[in-house]
């Protein structure tokens, strides 16, 4: 996905708000940028950051940043642990935090995600929504968002898609506001951090009643 200041189609009040918040910001958050990654690179070593692509607006990839909260734990066989098992007192910490996800800023800079909005998740569930589920897409994506501060991992992938596709068609600089005033809120009683029984959440396999797929995984 291409970095724009002002990313086409995005409505230039929603992107100014983003700018106006986040360039005092970094600032704000730059020294505890710097002490987490020193504590990543101590208990979890290198690298700090953890880079996947994700789908963005309309579905076009882009490269998300984030702290790692993990180590990279193997088995005898050479396989990846389960999340549970590679999760770390800091990674447990920072995730419960959401200090994790402060290097998401950088991608809120190169326009290719909001301050608010649906959370960009794993490039395979592109083929998985549903049309309806797929529209969750007609916006930025976000670093918090309507999902998130109404349950977040706790409730189900079908109900967050509901809540998702409500922002779309809701969107006001309103209910951004709203959404980032009840955001600490939610962070500091820590709801919805891990659906119950999994390290995170489990994976989106689709919606079956509907076999209708949303949009393709880009090339």
């Amino acid at each position: 996905m291409t970095a724009h200041l002002f990313p086409p189609d995005v409505p230039p009040a929603k992107r100014i708000f983003d700018l106006v918040l986040l360039l005092p910001g970094i600032i704000l958050v730059s020294p505890l940028l710097i002490i987490i990654a020193l504590f990543i690179r101590i208990f979890h070593g290198s690298p700090v950051l953890f880079r996947q692509s994700r789908p963005g607006y309309r579905g076009e990839l882009f490269t998300l940043y984030k702290f790692r909260t993990m180590t990279n734990a193997r088995d005898t066989h050479g396989n990846m642990l389960e999340d549970s098992e590679r999760m770390t007192t800091l990674g447990r910490l920072l995730r419960a935090t959401s200090l994790d996800e402060l290097p998401e800023l950088y991608n809120v800079l190169r326009g290719e995600l909001s301050l608010v909005g649906p959370r960009p998740l794993l490039v395979q569930y592109l083929e998985r929504y549903t049309l309806e589920q797929a529209r969750r897409h007609d916006v930025l994506p976000g670093i918090t968002g309507w999902a998130q501060i109404n349950g977040r991992n706790n409730v189900s992938w079908e109900n967050k898609f509901s809540l998702d596709v409500w922002y779309v068609d809701n969107w006001s600089l309103w209910l951004d506001i709203k959404i980032l005033a009840l955001t600490p809120w939610k962070v500091l009683v820590r709801e919805g951090i891990n659906e119950p029984g999994n390290a995170t959440a489990r994976e989106f396999m689709g919606t079956q009643s509907n076999p209708q797929h949303g949009i393709e995984k880009p090339g």
